[in-house]
């Protein structure tokens, strides 16, 4: 991957974080304003997916290994 690859890659991972946090907010917002408790378990199932896509995507970007690289020459 270049730098431009790397890059887009960040900006998806940002983005990614900034709606977990912003999932999180949420669900304490509402859940101390006395919303429903399906719409906050809603709120914090969303950031906990949020959270392992990102997880994910990390993994297979940054952590993967390349296919050439696992085989013996």
């Amino acid at each position: 991957m270049n730098e431009a690859h790397f890059s887009e890659i960040e900006k998806t991972l940002l983005y990614i974080s900034e709606a977990r946090l912003r999932a999180e907010r949420a669900a304490k917002l509402i859940g101390k304003d006395g919303a429903d408790a399906h719409l906050v378990e809603a709120l914090r199932e969303a950031e906990r997916e949020l959270e392992r896509v990102g997880r994910l995507l990390m993994q297979q970007t940054y952590f993967a290994v390349p296919e050439e690289q696992l085989t013996i020459s």
